[in-house]
C-alpha cells in the first residue's frame, strides 16, 4: 500500500475492510452459540446479560482502549506489542516480560484463528447435507490461503475489501430484520443486565469466557496499524462495529423470542439465514472467515518483524511485495503458520471443540498491552497520571475478569494454547538473555588503534597476500571504528594481507529504492570504509555493488585496481574479491553457569532458523569465507596449576 492509501480515503478505507476487520468481524459466527453453551440455554437474563456483555466490551475494549489510545501509541506508522516495547526501552527493565508474553501469547492465538474461523463457517454445510466431509474442505482452504500470503496484502485487501463490505451490511441485514420482530432486545444496552448476568445467573460468570470471543480480533487490528494507518481503521471501524452490534441484537431478539430453539446441525447465526438463501450465507461467511485470518497472519507479520529489528529474534527472510514498507511477507512465518493451523485442525477437528482453546491466549495478551500502554502514557502525559491510571485501571479490571472467566478453559483444550505461549515465551526470553550474554563484549574498536596494525602487516614481507580485495561487513556505521570481532579477525591469529581491506556497513532505507553510497579512506589506496544505503525492496547484491564501486574508484585515479599477485596481472580483466562473514562463538574458557549455557544453545538453535549471512548479503559462496570468533561474555576460568615436582608455595 502506498503512503497516499494510508491517508484517509474511500479505497483506503475499502482495503482496510478487507485487511484488518475479518477476526472481529466474524465473531458473530460462534460468540452467541458459544454464550449459549452451544445453542442449549436461551434464558431470558443469559441472553439479555450476554448481549449487554457483547456491546460494553466492543465499546470499552474495541472502541476506547484500542481505536483511541492504541491506535496512538504506533512506533514511526508500526503498531503491536514491540511498537510498544520499542517505544519504552531503556526506561524500564521489567518491561521486556510483559513485551514477551503479549508476542508469545499472539502467536499461539494465530495457531487458533484460523482453524476456529474457517471451520465455524464451513461447518453450515451440514445444513445443506450432514455427510459432506467438512475438514478436508477446511484443510484446502487453509494450505490455499497460506500459498496466497506471497503476493501481498494489498493485493488481498482489494480481493478481499469487496467481500468484507458485502459480509458486513448482510450481517448487519440478518440482525435489522430480526430487531423488527423483537425490539425489546434493545433494552440491553442498560449495562444493569452485565450486572444481572453475573450476581443473578447460574454459571454467569463463566459465559464472559465467551462473551470475550466478540473482541479477540482487537489486537491483530492494532498489529496491523502499519499495513492501513490510523486513520482508515477508525473511520472502517464506525461502520464495521454497527454493523456487529446491529447482528448481536437480531441474534438475541432471535433467541429470546417465544418457542425459539435450534435444530439438529443448527447454529443461531445460520437460523437468522432465510432458507432460500442459505448456500449464500455459507459461501460469504466461509469467505470472510477466511480474511479473519488474514487479519491475524498479517499482525504476526508485522510482530515479527519488529522483533527482528529489535534484535529479540534471528533475523529473517522479509519480502515487500509493495512499494509500502508496512507491507511485508515473512516465508518462514507463514508455513510456520500453516503447520501450526493444520496441527490444530487435526486435534480438535470441529469449531465447537476449538472455542475451549480461543481467547485464553488474547486475553493475556491484551493485559500486557494494556500495562504498557498505561506506563507509555505516564511517560508521555505526566501531569495526567491520575487520570491515566483510574482508565488503564478500569481496563485491567475488565480484562481481568475475561482472564478469570476463561480459566475454566484450561482442562477443555485451553491447556493448548498455554502451552504454545510458554513454549514460544521460553524461546523468545532464552534468545534475549543471550543477546545480553552478547552485548557484555567490547564491540568496537577504535580506527586509531587499527590504522598501525594495518600499516605493519602491509609492510611485513613474509606475511602472503590472501587477497587483492578484502572486504568485511560490519555493524560499525562510522570509520572511526571497526567491530571487535573483525580486529580479531585481522590481527589476532595469522594476520590477514591483502592489497585493500574494505569495510563494509550496509543501510537499509524506508525508501522502497535506490541504491547510493559513501566511502571514506581509512588508509590511502590500502584501506576504505563504504557506507552503502539500500532501498529496503532492493535485493542485495552486495558483491556486485562493491565491485561497481571499485570500479568507478579505478575510473577516478583513487586505486590502481591491479591484482596483488604478479602472475596473474593483466590477464583477467577483473581483480579478486574475498568477503568474509565472521560468526561469534561462546570462548570455551568463559564459565558460565547452566542458565547461561541453556541460553546460549536456544540461541546457536534459533539462529539456524534465520538467515545465513551470505544469502542475507547476496553473496556469491564461493567468495566468502565464514570465520567463527571467540567472545568472552563472563569471567574466564581461573584453575591453579602446579608443575610436577614444584614446590608448593
Amino acid at each position: 500500500m502506498s503512503e497516499k492509501s494510508h491517508k484517509r480515503s474511500l479505497a483506503g478505507v475499502l482495503i482496510t475492510i478487507g485487511i484488518v476487520f475479518g477476526d472481529i468481524g466474524t465473531s458473530p459466527l460462534y460468540v452467541f452459540q458459544a454464550i449459549t453453551g452451544n445453542g442449549t440455554h436461551f434464558d431470558i437474563g443469559l441472553v439479555y446479560g450476554g448481549l449487554s456483555a457483547v456491546i460494553w466490551t466492543l465499546i470499552l475494549i474495541a472502541s476506547f482502549k484500542y481505536m483511541y489510545f492504541a491506535l496512538n501509541a504506533d512506533n514511526k506508522g508500526e503498531g503491536g506489542i514491540f511498537a510498544l516495547f520499542a517505544l519504552l526501552k531503556g526506561k524500564k527493565k521489567w518491561i521486556i516480560f510483559p513485551a514477551l508474553i503479549g508476542c508469545s501469547t499472539l502467536i499461539a492465538d494465530g495457531f487458533i484463528t484460523p482453524a476456529i474461523s474457517i471451520s465455524s463457517a464451513v461447518e453450515g454445510l451440514a445444513i445443506i447435507n450432514p455427510d459432506i466431509p467438512v475438514l478436508p474442505i477446511v484443510v484446502v482452504i487453509i494450505i490455499s490461503l497460506f500459498l496466497f500470503q506471497q503476493f501481498g496484502t494489498v493485493l488481498i485487501g482489494k480481493t478481499f475489501g469487496p467481500v468484507m463490505m458485502m459480509w458486513f451490511v448482510f450481517i448487519g441485514f440478518l440482525g435489522a430484520s430480526n430487531i423488527v420482530h423483537n425490539p425489546s432486545v434493545l433494552a440491553a444496552f442498560n449495562p444493569y443486565y452485565v450486572y444481572n448476568l453475573i450476581a443473578n445467573v447460574d454459571g454467569g460468570f463463566w459465559v464472559l469466557g465467551a462473551v470475550f470471543l466478540c473482541t479477540t480480533g482487537a489486537e491483530a487490528l492494532y498489529s496491523d496499524l502499519g499495513h492501513c494507518g490510523k486513520e482508515n481503521i477508525r473511520v472502517s471501524w464506525a461502520f464495521v462495529s454497527s454493523m456487529l452490534v446491529l447482528n448481536y441484537l437480531g441474534q438475541a431478539a432471535l433467541c429470546s423470542s417465544d418457542g425459539f430453539s435450534l435444530k439438529a446441525g443448527q447454529t443461531i447465526f445460520y437460523s437468522m439465514v432465510p432458507e432460500q438463501i442459505i448456500p449464500f450465507a455459507i459461501g460469504l461467511a466461509t469467505f470472510a472467515t477466511i480474511i479473519a485470518s488474514q487479519a491475524l497472519i498479517t499482525g504476526v507479520y508485522t510482530l515479527m518483524n519488529e522483533a527482528v529489528k529489535l534484535k529479540l529474534w534471528t533475523n529473517l527472510k522479509i519480502k515487500y511485495p509493495t512499494d509500502h514498507q508496512g507491507q511485508i511477507y515473512i516465508p518462514y512465518i507463514n508455513w510456520f503458520l500453516m503447520a501450526g493451523c493444520l496441527l490444530v485442525l487435526f486435534i480438535f477437528k470441529k469449531s465447537s471443540a476449538m472455542e475451549a482453546t480461543y481467547g485464553l491466549a488474547i486475553t493475556i495478551d491484551m493485559i500486557m498491552t494494556t500495562i504498557l500502554l498505561f506506563v507509555l502514557l505516564q511517560y508521555k502525559y505526566p501531569k495526567a497520571k491520575a487520570l491515566y491510571f483510574l482508565i488503564f485501571l478500569t481496563f485491567l479490571v475488565v480484562e481481568g475478569v475475561f482472564l478469570l472467566s476463561n480459566l475454566g478453559k484450561i482442562v477443555h483444550g485451553g491447556w493448548f494454547t498455554l502451552i504454545l505461549a510458554i513454549t514460544f515465551f521460553t524461546f523468545l526470553y532464552l534468545f534475549y538473555e543471550a543477546r545480553k550474554l552478547r552485548k557484555n563484549i567490547t564491540e568496537y574498536v577504535h580506527i586509531n588503534r587499527v590504522i598501525p596494525l594495518l600499516n605493519s602487516v602491509n609492510a611485513d614481507d613474509k606475511i602472503p597476500y590472501e587477497a587483492t580485495n578484502l572486504v568485511y561487513p560490519t555493524r560499525s556505521d562510522s570509520p572511526k571504528k571497526i567491530d571487535s570481532t573483525v580486529f580479531y579477525s585481522l590481527f589476532r591469529k595469522k594476520p590477514r594481507k591483502a592489497g585493500i581491506v574494505w569495510f563494509l556497513h550496509l543501510d537499509i532505507l524506508e525508501e522502497p529504492w535506490g541504491v547510493h553510497y559513501s566511502v571514506k579512506p581509512i588508509i590511502d589506496k590500502k584501506s576504505y570504509f563504504v557506507s552503502l544505503h539500500l532501498g529496503f525492496k532492493e535485493e542485495h547484491r552486495i558483491e556486485y555493488m562493491m565491485r561497481k564501486i571499485h570500479d568507478k574508484m579505478v575510473h577516478k585515479g583513487e586505486i590502481n585496481g591491479e591484482s596483488v599477485f604478479e602472475c596473474v596481472r593483466d590477464k583477467f580483466e577483473k581483480t579478486d574479491f574475498r568477503f568474509v562473514v565472521l560468526s561469534t562463538r561462546v570462548s570455551t574458557d568463559n564459565e558460565l553457569t547452566p542458565f547461561q549455557s541453556i541460553c546460549v544453545r536456544i540461541y546457536r538453535l534459533i539462529k539456524l532458523t534465520g538467515l545465513k549471512p551470505a544469502e542475507d548479503l547476496g553473496l556469491d559462496e564461493t567468495n566468502v569465507e565464514v570465520e567463527y570468533v571467540p567472545i568472552s561474555v563472563t569471567k574466564t576460568l581461573e584453575k591453579k596449576m602446579m608443575e610436577d615436582m614444584e614446590p608448593e608455595a
